[in-house]
């Protein structure tokens, strides 16, 4: 059989599964730029003390909620979602998860204009579809990636949030200034996340051993080293184990203190480019769409670098990666928070300098914990998901205590300064927990060379 994609058809499958991350995290996002532009839609009015203002001039206190109900959908759907998974696999409930985003996409230009419990119940449902994410990545990773691929298959799917917003703070920048105005920003990104999930549940199967896209040489390829248990479906999740392995402990707090940073950046630059280093407001968009895509490719260079260098130990390399991508984005935060607003290109360097960083994680943690949870990976990258929870809330929390006037950079940098502390302390204990190897809860029960159902051929 000629198939036009040849022996690697998992390429198709991991492009498209991308293209659904990105989605759904474009959807949740696309209010961070738009608080910008909103409040300046006098299209519905309210008299306050006096003073006409808009509706959707929303105050620090509701862009709190506002915010915060995102991450409390996400933080409460994390474990039933990861329960769905590992009972029906991703296909059908990861599609649910797109439909579920792609509606309350739809209808947040109509829930912004009603009492504010309705829109922040909306965005809770939001919050529970983008709780699918990581999980899907896990099973994605566990299933489809051969061993000797891991990193890059990491790197191209960890990598929907740079991508995310760039696509959503670039799209929203030109609607927003358009006679369209910014309700149709999320008007096109519904449609969009209806279109690609689509794609994804008619040619996305969990097991590629009974795909009939997938030829005999890649199926080989894919299962190549791995064991009979990683292969198998059945197994019971030593939830136990998981959630008291110091290993995978270290590697949620590595997690957590990266995905602060970047959560930090993906919901305040643009408030911090604005108020504090004095960018016009029809820049920032560009400079922000330009230091996030500057760094993707370090970030596939990384993870070919991850996979395929010999003359460095699989342990090295971990420890090496991961601390550029915690323990150096941290330093590089330090200093972003003290470059004054005349220097402000030069914090746009200085930030873009720490997403490079950032592209070394898909051969630091999240490499660890795929390599160490085998076919349990989905459940450990899902509760990296949990981590972003409380970061969403955390971040927010921090800018709040921290906070009380968004051109006060003295202020903004006791915030950074409290997450890179937190960098450094995850990236010591990486050192001491990290390991290469599988964990004994995954019962490896000896490498499987390959397993098709029309025959059982060696390679």
């Amino acid at each position: 059989m000629i198939r036009l994609w040849g022996n690697y058809f998992r390429i198709i499958i991991v492009l498209i599964s991308f293209l659904c991350l990105v989605s759904v995290c474009s959807n949740y996002i696309i209010i961070n730029f738009t608080f910008i532009c909103m409040k300046d839609d006098f299209s519905q009015t309210a008299d306050v003390n006096g003073t006409l203002k808009s509706i959707y001039d929303y105050t620090p206190t509701e862009k709190k909620y506002i915010l915060w109900a995102v991450a409390f959908g996400t933080m409460l759907g994390t474990f039933p979602i990861n329960v769905l998974y590992v009972r029906y696999g991703a296909r059908i409930p990861f599609f649910s998860a797109g439909v579920l985003s792609a509606l309350t996409t739809g209808l947040t230009p109509w829930a912004a204009g009603q009492k504010m419990w309705i829109f922040v119940a909306l965005r809770f449902l939001q919050g529970v579809a983008y709780s699918a994410d990581f999980a899907a990545i896990g099973i994605v990773i566990s299933k489809w990636a051969p061993l000797n691929e891991t990193a890059i298959f990491i790197a191209t799917l960890t990598s929907f949030t740079s991508i995310a917003s760039i696509i959503t703070n670039g799209v929203s920048g030109v609607i927003c200034d358009s006679s369209l105005g910014w309700k149709w920003s999320f008007y096109l990104h519904a449609a969009a996340c209806l279109a690609v999930f689509i794609i994804w549940v008619l040619i996305y199967r969990d097991d590629p051993t009974f795909h009939k896209s997938v030829s005999v040489k890649e199926l080989g390829k894919i299962q190549k080293n791995k064991s009979e248990a990683h292969i198998k479906d059945g197994m019971e999740v030593p939830y136990k184990a998981i959630f008291t392995s110091p290993v995978v402990l270290t590697v949620w707090l590595c997690a957590f203190t990266e995905l602060s940073t970047l959560i930090m950046i993906a919901t305040y630059a643009p408030i911090y480019f604005r108020s504090v280093l004095k960018f016009d407001i029809k820049i920032i968009g560009f400079y922000l769409g330009v230091m996030t895509a500057i760094h993707l490719p370090f970030r596939f260079v990384c993870a070919f670098l991850s996979d395929k260098m010999k003359f460095i130990s699989e342990l090295a390399k971990i420890h090496i990666f991961n601390t550029l991508a915690v323990g150096f984005v941290g330093l590089s935060f330090l200093v972003f928070g003290q470059i004054p607003a005349e220097h402000n290109i030069s914090a746009v360097v200085c930030l873009a300098i720490l997403e490079c960083f950032i592209s070394f994680n898909s051969g630091g943690f999240y490499k660890c914990g795929t390599l160490h949870s085998r076919q349990f990976a989905s459940t450990v990258i899902s509760a990296i998901q949990f981590t972003k929870c409380i970061s969403l809330f955390s971040g927010p929390a921090l800018v709040a205590f921290f906070v009380t006037d968004e051109s006060s950079q003295t202020q903004w940098s006791h915030v950074f300064m409290t997450l890179a502390g937190f960098t450094f302390l995850a990236n010591i204990l990486s050192f001491i927990f990290f390991t290469d190897k599988p964990a004994k809860w995954t019962e490896d029960s000896g490498a499987v060379k390959y397993s098709k159902k029309d025959g059982d051929v060696k390679i």
